[in-house]
């Protein structure tokens, strides 16, 4: 799987939103288009225009999906 970049469109992952019993509430459906990353450490924040106000704009990429068939985003 390929490394989340600047511009990709992006959504929580499956994986998180079970492990924070969020797989129905408004963080499941939250798409967004990556417009900054920054290292922490060990860590990649990205700053996420969600478009939507009550969605942290710093994520995690760990926490991240790229949209579209692939096992992070959809229990194919």
């Amino acid at each position: 799987m390929r490394e989340i970049q600047i511009g990709d469109k992006v959504a929580y992952s499956v994986q998180f939103l079970k492990a924070i019993f969020e797989s129905h509430g408004p963080l499941a459906h939250a798409r967004g288009v990556i417009v900054d990353l920054q290292p922490l450490g060990q860590t990649t924040l990205a700053k996420i225009d969600w478009q939507d106000d009550d969605i942290p704009a710093k994520v995690n990429t760990a926490n991240l999906a790229i949209v579209g068939p692939n096992i992070k985003f959809c229990q194919c």
